[in-house]
């Protein structure tokens, strides 16, 4: 069994997708989109939330490429992974993000949900599919 929560990050270049689990480590709940403005504001905004929600471990997409290498965005993913980590004391697990991006854009296709709100959400929900994946593997 999961102790704590997690939070679960899907880490873009101009956006940060946020979900956090609920105590018993079962679901992913979205929190917010974080746009990016510079990595200390971005990390002060993400450590808020593992206050405010008292999260105990990260997990981050990580974006790899389709043959399993981690290109440019997946290292710059793990530079930042690496500040947070120095100003949160967290530990940091990264997960497998490929294709989550298209999941979240499918779902949100399938619930009807207006362009103009899906860039609005696409990444949050990201974090939440991120997130219930790796929550779902631990489960296991």
């Amino acid at each position: 069994m999961l102790k704590g929560r997690i939070m679960g990050l899907d880490i873009g270049d101009k956006t940060i997708g946020v979900a956090v689990s609920d105590l018993m480590g079962m679901t992913a709940q979205g929190v917010k989109t974080i746009k990016r403005t510079s990595k200390k504001n971005d990390i002060e905004e993400i450590k808020n939330i593992i206050t405010e929600k008292q999260v105990d471990k990260i997990v981050s997409g990580l974006p790899k490429n389709m043959n399993g290498t981690i290109g440019p965005q997946g290292e710059r993913v793990q530079k930042f992974c690496e500040l947070i980590k120095e100003e949160t004391g967290l530990e940091i697990e990264f997960w497998d993000e490929r294709l989550t991006t298209v999941a979240a854009e499918r779902s949100l296709l399938e619930a009807d949900v207006s362009r103009q709100k899906r860039k609005k959400v696409i990444d949050m929900l990201a974090a939440v599919i991120i997130l219930q994946g790796y929550l779902d593997f631990k489960i296991k």
